[in-house]
């Protein structure tokens, strides 16, 4: 099966899960073997273009289907910084599914050294220093993409200082692939008979 199957699949598992938590019966889902292996993602939601919630997993400790179901719940009902979404705006929310590649780890001598070294568009960025510990999907480049920006706003989403550098400071890059629920609508609309 491809990476488009499988993005077809992902995309239904994480409808449905929000879908259901309103009651609302559950559409089958195209099998794919990827489904049962472990798996980290992130499930954004959006509404007309902006963000409604995101939530995810940095390391594969489930099956991927589960991973999912599990994001996609949270991403509605508990990021902290939306209230929960409600049933009327099931209809005019998006869901887009990110499935990480492993973090490998970024060996930087200083934050200069860190910044010539990231490719924005492309590096999800994991920074860490103690329990202080932040992400950044690819996607967050559309928003910052000056490496220097992007590394400032990542260090204040984990609770330090935008100018702060210690060579503690713990940095690893993943890549996404990335699946839209607007680039399956036509399949989605047949498996679930809606629209």
């Amino acid at each position: 099966m491809s990476d488009r199957e499988l993005g077809i699949a992902l995309v239904a598992i994480a409808r449905g899960a929000i879908g259901g938590a309103f009651g609302r019966p559950a559409s089958p889902v195209r099998a794919h073997a990827a489904l049962d292996r472990p798996g980290a993602t992130f499930v954004t939601l959006k509404q007309e273009g902006e963000l409604r919630g995101c939530i995810g997993s940095l390391e594969p400790r489930r099956p991927l289907a589960v991973d999912v179901r599990a994001n996609a719940l949270a991403a509605a009902f508990d990021d902290p910084r939306f209230a929960p979404l409600g049933m009327r705006e099931v209809e005019i929310t998006t869901v887009e599914v990110s499935l990480l590649s492993p973090a490998r780890r970024i060996d930087a001598a200083s934050e200069e050294d860190l910044l010539a070294r990231l490719e924005p568009g492309v590096d999800g960025v994991v920074l860490e220093l103690g329990r202080a510990r932040a992400t950044f999907l690819p996607q967050v480049w559309e928003s910052l993409p000056e490496p220097r920006d992007f590394v400032g706003a990542l260090k204040r989403k984990a609770g330090l200082p935008e100018h702060f550098w210690s060579p503690e400071i713990r940095v690893s890059r993943y890549a996404v692939t990335r699946w839209r629920q607007a680039e399956f609508d036509t399949e989605l609309a047949t498996d679930e008979g809606i629209r």
